[in-house]
């Protein structure tokens, strides 16, 4: 028996000044209503309407502060890429519940490739980057486990590129 298609939603066509919007909160989110309404040319009523309506289709996600890890003692970033045995869907619940548990583990995704899952963790050094590892793998089986290490951060954004309009 073959498995359902799952058809994804298409995703909302949304206008030029949803995309200015969108812009200037990536940039600073600390900005008033009156200050984004300004640089995207709405008063505050419909920009507060308009991000309300994103905030509420689960566009906008969250806001949030960005901090340097470098300066709060958190100098090392790896990249873990993980393969395992076992592709069961009970083995990959049980792994994704103890990877997204621990606060190293920055972002995590799972792979189409030759390895299966990959993680991006931020610790303060070699030294706690072992007591990660030896978390890890402990926490389910693995067949193998690769670390890298950033020796250099040359580009890091956190601002989505917007595309522009589509013409219909």
């Amino acid at each position: 028996m073959s498995e359902p298609v799952v058809l994804r939603p298409e995703p909302r066509r949304i206008d030029a000044i949803d995309r200015k919007i969108l812009r200037v909160l990536q940039e600073d989110a600390s900005l008033s209503v009156a200050e984004i309404g300004e640089r995207v040319g709405l008063s505050s009523t419909p920009c507060w309407k308009r991000i309300q309506k994103m905030e509420g289709e689960g566009i906008i996600t969250g806001k949030v502060a960005l901090v340097d890890q470098n300066k709060i003692g958190l100098g090392l970033s790896v990249f873990v890429s993980v393969e395992s045995y076992d592709h069961s869907e009970r083995w990959l619940k049980k792994f994704a519940e103890a990877v997204s548990s621990f606060p190293e583990v920055m972002e995590f995704y799972r792979m189409a490739g030759d390895v299966d899952y990959m993680l991006r963790v931020v610790v303060a050094d070699m030294q706690a980057y072992d007591v990660f590892y030896k978390k890890l793998i402990s926490a389910v089986p693995l067949k193998n486990v690769t670390s890298r290490f950033a020796m250099e951060k040359i580009k890091s954004v956190t601002a989505l590129p917007i595309p522009a309009v589509v013409a219909a």
